[in-house]
C-alpha cells in the first residue's frame, strides 16, 4: 500500500512540530499538508525545517481546504473550536481525522460523532499505548470491585496546561464510570473544598496538580477497607501521543464512517 498522505494542523505548535517529526519517522506516510492559524509568524515557512526534520517542501498554510485537498487524513491537536470546524472540513474531504485535542466538552465531543457519520474519527485524550492499556485496566478493576471500594484519578501536568482535569483523567474516569457501569458526569467529585463531609460510597474522585514542566502523571487509586490498589502512567516524552496519532491514522485508513477511540485502535475494547 502507498504512503498515506497526511495534514499537520496547529502545526507551529510544540505538538504540531513533534507530529511533522513523527510522520517523517514512519515510512508509512508523509506529510503534504500543515495548517497554522491566520496571522502565526510561521505561514509559508517550511514545515520540516520548522520540525527540525529537514526541508520537505511543504509550506505551512492557514487555508485548510487548500492543504486538504489530495490528502488522506489530518492529526489534530489544537483547541476545540478549531478542532470543530476542521472535522466539518476534513469531512467534506473524506479524511480521517484523528483528534488529540484535549478539553473537549460535551457538546464538542457530540459534535464530532455527529459528523463521523459521514468519516472516520479516532478521538482520544491521550493516544499513547500506555495510557489506553491503562484504562482498560482500570475499567477492569472497577468492574471487579464493588462499590465499597473508593476510586480516586490523581494528575499532574505542567505550569502551563491550561484544562482541568486533563483529557487523560477524564478518559481514565470515564473508564472507571463503564466498569461500574454508571455514568461518570452523576458521579464525578473534581472539586473538595472546606467541610464537606463524607465521602459517599461510589463517587469517583479528581485531584489536579500543576507545576514545573512535567509531561504527564496519572495515577487511578482504588483505596477499600485496609488496602488499596494503585495503577499509574509516567510519560516522559511528548513523543509518544505523536506516534500513537499516527499509528491510529494508519489504522483507520481503510475503516468505514464511524467514531473511534484508541481502544479500539489498540485493540483494547474487551478489556
Amino acid at each position: 500500500m502507498s504512503e498515506m498522505r497526511l495534514v499537520v494542523v496547529g502545526a507551529a505548535g510544540r505538538m504540531g512540530r513533534m507530529l511533522i517529526r513523527a510522520v517523517e519517522e514512519d515510512p508509512g506516510c508523509r506529510l503534504v499538508g500543515a495548517v497554522e492559524r491566520p496571522g502565526s509568524s510561521a505561514l509559508g515557512e517550511d514545515a520540516g525545517l520548522l520540525a527540525g526534520v529537514g526541508r520537505l517542501s511543504v509550506p505551512i498554510t492557514d487555508d485548510p481546504v487548500q492543504a486538504f485537498r489530495g490528502a488522506e487524513g489530518v492529526l489534530d491537536f489544537t483547541a476545540p473550536a478549531a478542532t470543530r470546524a476542521f472535522a466539518e472540513a476534513a469531512a467534506e474531504h473524506n479524511l480521517v481525522h484523528v483528534v488529540g485535542t484535549t478539553g473537549l466538552a460535551d457538546a464538542d465531543l457530540q459534535a464530532l460523532r455527529d459528523t463521523a457519520a459521514r468519516t472516520r474519527i479516532v478521538q482520544s485524550g491521550n493516544m499513547s499505548l500506555g495510557v489506553n492499556l491503562l484504562a482498560g485496566l482500570v475499567r477492569k478493576v472497577a468492574r471487579t470491585l464493588g462499590t465499597d471500594w473508593d476510586i480516586e484519578v490523581l494528575e499532574m501536568h505542567h505550569r502551563m496546561k491550561v484544562d482541568a482535569p486533563s483529557g487523560t483523567a477524564l478518559l481514565l474516569g470515564e473508564a472507571a464510570a463503564e466498569g461500574r457501569a454508571v455514568a461518570l458526569a452523576e458521579r464525578s467529585v473534581r472539586v473538595r473544598d472546606g467541610h464537606t463531609g463524607a465521602r459517599e460510597a461510589g463517587d469517583i474522585g479528581f485531584a489536579t496538580l500543576r507545576g514545573g514542566t512535567v509531561v504527564g502523571d496519572h495515577s487511578v487509586i482504588f483505596a477499600g477497607a485496609g488496602e488499596r490498589i494503585e495503577l499509574a502512567h509516567r510519560a516522559e516524552d511528548r513523543a509518544i501521543f505523536a506516534r500513537g496519532a499516527v499509528k491510529a491514522a494508519l489504522w483507520a485508513r481503510e475503516k468505514p464512517a464511524g467514531f473511534y477511540t484508541m481502544a479500539d485502535v489498540l485493540g483494547l475494547s474487551e478489556l
